[in-house]
């Protein structure tokens, strides 16, 4: 993976330098909290860049809003054009949680409108974290809320590789374990088709969608293409597929989560009936 570089005309100039140092040997040092103050337009941003370079880490950008978080998004990939920068807010355009009114006895249905674009930019940003080191995550501060075990999402995905077998059945199975949908006329985000032994997969973080040619087991090729055209953009060595749900677990993990429902909606049946007796 490229190393962290910032691509700008400018160079650090009046406090920046010094300011750069010191967050960077703070940061090196394990220093928990650091305060770089400025006023609006003295290159905060700038700084931050240049502090990212010399730190060489994978980094998380939190801002009080969506807005704010796409100004900064769209700055840092102007600093870091061959790194990942990726945006990570809510999906929500429109959210109404469910609530009830006693005085009139009125029950109101939760109620909500995801944002596509959005949504795939979360899901590339997971990607993303697993797949390479030199990323940067502007983040709402709704990042804070959990999406799960990371180690459970990594552990769901689906790897083909150019040359090596790896059943077309099995390739299929997979895709439907990790939540994407079959459907053999719509190729849209986070579904899959099968026509012969060609497999083609529309990944939830991507905006383009892979064919996997098969010969017998084998996988002979990967395309990537476009999915409106379908011109050939690329021929890959290897895909992964990630999750299309950020909410997503092992096969073992359920098992034993529906065990657990299951033995305590025995007990809470024990308790109703010992009630009603």
């Amino acid at each position: 993976m490229p190393p962290f570089a910032v691509t700008s005309e400018f160079q650090p100039s009046g406090d920046q330098p010094e300011a750069i140092a010191r967050l960077a040997e703070g940061i090196k040092r394990g220093d928990r909290f650091q305060t770089l103050l400025g006023i609006t337009g003295s290159g905060k941003s700038a700084t931050i860049a240049w502090v990212i370079e010399q730190v060489q880490k994978p980094t998380l950008v939190l801002a009080p809003n969506k807005a704010l978080g796409a100004q900064l998004a769209n700055e840092f990939r102007q600093f870091f054009p061959d790194n990942r920068v990726e945006y990570f807010v809510s999906y929500y355009d429109y959210y109404q949680p469910e609530a009830y009114i006693p005085q009139t006895d009125t029950y109101i249905e939760k109620e909500s409108t995801i944002n596509d674009e959005i949504d795939r930019l979360r899901h590339s940003a997971t990607a993303a974290l697993l797949a390479r080191d030199d990323v940067i995550i502007v983040a709402s501060v709704s990042a804070i809320y959990g999406l799960g075990s990371p180690e459970q999402y990594e552990g769901q995905l689906l790897r083909l590789v150019r040359g090596v077998e790896l059943p077309l059945d099995f390739a299929v199975r997979r895709l439907v374990d990790i939540q994407y949908e079959r459907n053999e006329v719509n190729l849209i985000r986070g579904r899959f088709r099968v026509r012969g032994d060609t497999l083609e997969v529309f990944p939830a973080y991507e905006e383009t969608i892979y064919r996997v040619e098969y010969f017998g087991d084998e996988v002979e090729r990967i395309l990537k293409m476009n999915p409106v055209t379908g011109e050939i953009i690329d021929e890959e060595r290897e895909l992964w597929v990630y999750p299309a749900t950020h909410y997503v677990t092992s096969r073992d993990r359920l098992d034993r989560a529906l065990v657990g429902i299951e033995q305590e909606l025995h007990e809470r049946l024990a308790i109703r009936h010992g009630n009603d007796a």
